[in-house]
Protein backbone atom coordinates (compact mmCIF):
# COMPACT_ATOMS: atom_id res chain seq x y z
CA UNK A 1 0.00 0.00 0.00
CA UNK A 2 1.40 3.41 -0.95
CA UNK A 3 2.17 5.83 1.88
CA UNK A 4 -0.44 8.51 2.31
CA UNK A 5 0.32 12.18 2.73
CA UNK A 6 0.13 13.30 6.35
CA UNK A 7 -0.09 17.04 5.86
CA UNK A 8 -2.87 17.50 8.40
CA UNK A 9 -2.85 18.84 11.95
CA UNK A 10 -0.74 16.83 14.41
CA UNK A 11 -2.58 16.21 17.69
CA UNK A 12 -0.26 13.88 19.64
CA UNK A 13 3.04 12.13 19.02
CA UNK A 14 4.61 9.17 20.81
CA UNK A 15 8.32 10.00 20.73
CA UNK A 16 9.10 7.38 23.37
CA UNK A 17 8.01 4.60 21.02
CA UNK A 18 11.00 5.08 18.71
CA UNK A 19 13.34 4.74 21.69
CA UNK A 20 11.67 1.68 23.23
CA UNK A 21 10.82 -0.22 20.03
CA UNK A 22 12.27 -1.10 16.63
CA UNK A 23 9.56 0.04 14.22
CA UNK A 24 9.34 -2.51 11.41
CA UNK A 25 6.33 -1.16 9.53
CA UNK A 26 3.93 1.79 9.71
CA UNK A 27 0.25 1.90 8.82
CA UNK A 28 -2.60 4.37 9.05
CA UNK A 29 -5.87 3.57 10.81
CA UNK A 30 -9.09 5.46 11.33
CA UNK A 31 -10.45 5.82 14.84
CA UNK A 32 -14.06 5.73 16.10
CA UNK A 33 -14.68 8.79 18.29
CA UNK A 34 -17.59 10.56 19.96
CA UNK A 35 -18.33 14.24 19.37
CA UNK A 36 -16.74 15.49 22.59
CA UNK A 37 -13.58 13.49 21.82
CA UNK A 38 -13.26 15.14 18.42
CA UNK A 39 -13.69 18.59 19.97
CA UNK A 40 -11.02 17.78 22.57
CA UNK A 41 -8.64 16.49 19.88
CA UNK A 42 -9.11 19.63 17.81
CA UNK A 43 -7.93 21.64 20.81
CA UNK A 44 -4.87 19.34 21.05
CA UNK A 45 -5.61 17.61 24.35
CA UNK A 46 -4.46 14.02 23.82
CA UNK A 47 -1.70 11.75 25.11
CA UNK A 48 -0.71 8.45 23.49
CA UNK A 49 2.63 7.73 25.18
CA UNK A 50 1.42 4.83 27.34
CA UNK A 51 -1.08 3.43 24.84
CA UNK A 52 -1.04 0.38 22.58
CA UNK A 53 -3.30 -1.38 20.10
CA UNK A 54 -4.76 -4.81 20.77
CA UNK A 55 -6.99 -7.26 18.93
CA UNK A 56 -10.15 -8.53 20.59
CA UNK A 57 -12.89 -10.58 18.90
CA UNK A 58 -11.38 -9.98 15.46
CA UNK A 59 -11.34 -6.19 15.87
CA UNK A 60 -8.56 -3.73 16.63
CA UNK A 61 -8.77 -1.40 19.66
CA UNK A 62 -6.64 1.47 20.91
CA UNK A 63 -6.17 0.97 24.64
CA UNK A 64 -5.06 3.46 27.30
CA UNK A 65 -4.98 6.51 25.02
CA UNK A 66 -5.91 9.59 27.04
CA UNK A 67 -8.16 12.17 25.39
CA UNK A 68 -9.04 14.87 27.92
CA UNK A 69 -12.69 15.66 28.64
CA UNK A 70 -14.16 18.57 26.71
CA UNK A 71 -15.26 21.14 29.28
CA UNK A 72 -18.24 22.52 27.31
CA UNK A 73 -19.74 19.04 26.75
CA UNK A 74 -21.51 18.93 30.11
CA UNK A 75 -23.23 15.62 30.80
CA UNK A 76 -22.54 14.27 27.31
CA UNK A 77 -18.81 13.98 28.04
CA UNK A 78 -16.70 10.90 27.37
CA UNK A 79 -14.47 8.73 29.55
CA UNK A 80 -10.85 9.90 28.99
CA UNK A 81 -9.16 6.48 28.72
CA UNK A 82 -11.85 4.30 27.18
CA UNK A 83 -11.09 1.66 24.53
CA UNK A 84 -11.46 3.11 21.03
CA UNK A 85 -12.08 0.99 17.97
CA UNK A 86 -9.56 1.34 15.13
CA UNK A 87 -10.63 0.99 11.51
CA UNK A 88 -8.40 -1.02 9.16
CA UNK A 89 -9.05 -3.21 6.13
CA UNK A 90 -9.87 -6.85 6.91
CA UNK A 91 -6.86 -8.20 5.00
CA UNK A 92 -4.56 -5.80 6.85
CA UNK A 93 -6.10 -6.82 10.17
CA UNK A 94 -5.46 -10.51 9.45
CA UNK A 95 -1.82 -9.77 8.64
CA UNK A 96 -1.42 -7.73 11.84
CA UNK A 97 -3.00 -10.43 14.01
CA UNK A 98 -0.61 -12.97 12.51
CA UNK A 99 2.43 -10.81 13.17
CA UNK A 100 1.36 -10.14 16.76
CA UNK A 101 0.65 -13.79 17.59
CA UNK A 102 3.44 -15.56 15.71
CA UNK A 103 6.32 -13.12 15.87
CA UNK A 104 5.63 -11.50 19.26
CA UNK A 105 5.34 -8.00 17.88
CA UNK A 106 3.43 -5.05 19.32
CA UNK A 107 1.20 -2.42 17.73
CA UNK A 108 2.26 0.98 19.04
CA UNK A 109 0.56 4.28 18.13
CA UNK A 110 3.17 6.71 16.80
CA UNK A 111 1.09 9.77 15.91
CA UNK A 112 -2.51 10.96 16.15
CA UNK A 113 -3.52 13.60 13.62
CA UNK A 114 -6.26 15.01 11.41
CA UNK A 115 -5.73 14.33 7.71
CA UNK A 116 -6.34 16.88 4.96
CA UNK A 117 -10.07 16.03 4.92
CA UNK A 118 -10.34 16.67 8.69
CA UNK A 119 -10.71 13.01 9.69
CA UNK A 120 -8.93 11.78 12.84
CA UNK A 121 -6.28 9.15 12.07
CA UNK A 122 -3.73 7.16 14.06
CA UNK A 123 -0.39 6.09 12.65
CA UNK A 124 0.45 2.67 14.09
CA UNK A 125 3.84 1.02 14.09
CA UNK A 126 4.31 -2.74 14.01
CA UNK A 127 7.22 -2.95 16.44
CA UNK A 128 9.51 -5.29 18.28
CA UNK A 129 10.68 -4.31 21.78
CA UNK A 130 14.29 -3.25 22.27
CA UNK A 131 16.52 -4.69 24.97
CA UNK A 132 18.47 -2.40 27.31
CA UNK A 133 21.72 -2.76 25.38
CA UNK A 134 19.93 -1.85 22.14
CA UNK A 135 18.59 1.33 23.77
CA UNK A 136 22.09 2.25 24.92
CA UNK A 137 23.45 1.65 21.43
CA UNK A 138 20.76 3.88 19.93
CA UNK A 139 21.61 6.63 22.41
CA UNK A 140 25.35 6.36 21.63
CA UNK A 141 24.69 6.55 17.90
CA UNK A 142 22.42 9.58 18.28
CA UNK A 143 24.99 11.39 20.46
CA UNK A 144 27.79 10.60 18.01
CA UNK A 145 25.73 11.84 15.04
CA UNK A 146 24.96 15.06 16.88
CA UNK A 147 28.63 15.58 17.82
CA UNK A 148 29.81 14.77 14.28
CA UNK A 149 27.35 17.34 12.90
CA UNK A 150 28.77 19.98 15.23
CA UNK A 151 32.34 19.14 14.23
CA UNK A 152 31.51 19.27 10.51
CA UNK A 153 29.70 22.57 10.93
CA UNK A 154 32.59 24.13 12.90
CA UNK A 155 35.24 23.06 10.37
CA UNK A 156 33.17 24.36 7.49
Amino acid sequence: MAPKSESGKLVAENRKARFNYDIEEKLEAGIVLTGSEVKSLRSGKANITESYASTEDGELYLINAHIAEYTQAGRANHEPTRRRKLLVHRRELGRLIGAIQRQGMTLVPLRMYFNTRGIAKVQLGLAKGKKLHDKRETEKKRDWDRQRGRLMRDKG
